[in-house]
């Protein structure tokens, strides 16, 4: 983790957060004192370009700290959760600030006591849960989040694992890989499935599930959607909307892309599976702790289910001796759909952009903390 330091803040007075309309002094010509506490999927560089291309260099004093997430991973900071880097680091770094644009950086009770220049904090992810929102607010500092940053990227990798289930494509690597040219897998039991005619059914369809609706409407599946809160006239072409008990029997893919909440934990159970007809698929993008694993890997022993599709799980990291590890049935990844070199840059240009809001003196666009702008 490096820093570079910061400069002394500049002397005069201090703006008054979330209501201030001119945050610099323009008389003074004075930058306004930023933090750009990156990591190495969010670049600092790309921070800077973002917020150049914003406000243009002359409006900012930028200070940076490079978080160690990916390659040490994230997890709790005090009181917030899935944070990177130390209180401690965030102290020092933010001496003077008055925005941060982060990814992954905690911002605790701690952080902000220390820390009273701040008054916005940027994060560039779906969701703030690096950041104390209650202790934010009391302290006047608005937290802004970046929806739909990955919704693309997200998009594609169900569709890839999709994909690759259907079609066996791990299979037919590791053969590859071992030396061989199998032609066994053109043997009818061998082969694999494909979309198009196929009934693909949606659970959820916001910004990632409308998105899979489209591309598969496009290869030819019948698109089913279940998701109480879509209003039937903005589902994308094609896509119908049904109950999830008609989903689930009617459905050869299954694919999930609801949101994690006291009502979806655990939605689909083992009883969800077992309505599933034999020899169907799922795919799990979207959160862990909306399946139950458990009973997941043995409807995929059994055979009930043909494949799985899973870029999450409900523990994480995934355990080394877990037996979805070893289920041939089931193509893996490390919780990565939303990596992609778009996904980064994309993350950058919206808190870029909350930034820019904050230095005109206009609302920004996606705050979590909405009451901070009705405290004054």
């Amino acid at each position: 983790m490096t820093t570079t330091p910061p400069t002394a803040p500049p002397d005069g007075p201090k703006g008054d957060g979330p209501t201030v309309s001119h945050p610099r002094d323009e008389a003074a010509g004075r930058p306004v004192p930023v933090l750009l506490a990156g990591d190495d999927f969010v670049l600092n560089s790309l921070l800077v370009e973002a917020l150049h291309a914003q406000s243009g260099p002359s409006a900012w004093d930028v200070r940076t700290l490079e978080l160690p997430w990916p390659h040490v991973p994230f997890g709790p900071v005090a009181e917030v959760d899935e944070a990177s880097g130390s209180e401690q680091e965030m102290i020092e770094a933010l001496a003077g600030a008055r925005v941060c644009l982060t990814q992954m950086a905690p911002l605790t009770a701690r952080v902000l006591d220390a820390c009273p220049d701040l008054e916005l904090f940027a994060v560039s992810r779906g969701g703030p849960v690096n950041a104390d929102l209650a202790a934010a607010t009391a302290r006047g500092v608005r937290v802004t989040f970046a929806p739909g940053r990955n919704a693309e990227s997200t998009a594609e990798h169900t569709l890839a694992l999709m994909l690759a289930a259907m079609r066996r494509l791990p299979h037919a690597q590791d053969s590859m890989r071992a030396g061989r040219w199998d032609s066994g897998f053109y043997a009818y039991d061998a082969t694999g499935l494909e979309i198009a005619g196929s009934v693909v059914g949606l659970v959820g369809c916001g910004a990632v599930g409308a998105r899979v609706a489209r591309a598969l409407h496009a290869l030819g599946a019948e698109v089913l959607v279940a998701d109480p809160y879509t209003d039937p006239a903005t589902l994308p072409p094609g896509a119908r909307l049904v109950s999830l008990p008609e989903l689930l029997a009617s459905s050869s893919v299954v694919s999930l892309h609801a949101r994690l909440t006291e009502e979806t934990a655990g939605l689909i159970d083992a009883a969800a599976l077992a309505a599933m007809p034999r020899g169907s698929v799922l795919v799990n993008c979207a959160r862990g702790g909306l399946l139950d694993y458990e009973a997941l890997t043995a409807a995929l022993a059994e055979g009930h289910l043909f494949a799985a599709g899973l870029d999450v799980f409900d523990e994480e990291p995934l355990a080394a001796d877990h037996p979805l590890r070893s289920a041939s049935n089931a193509v893996l990844s490390p919780h990565l759909a939303g990596a992609s070199r778009a996904t980064a840059r994309r993350a950058a240009t919206m808190v870029a952009a909350e930034a820019g809001r904050w230095l005109r003196g206009d609302a920004p666009l996606h705050c979590a903390n909405p009451q901070v702008l009705e405290s004054r």
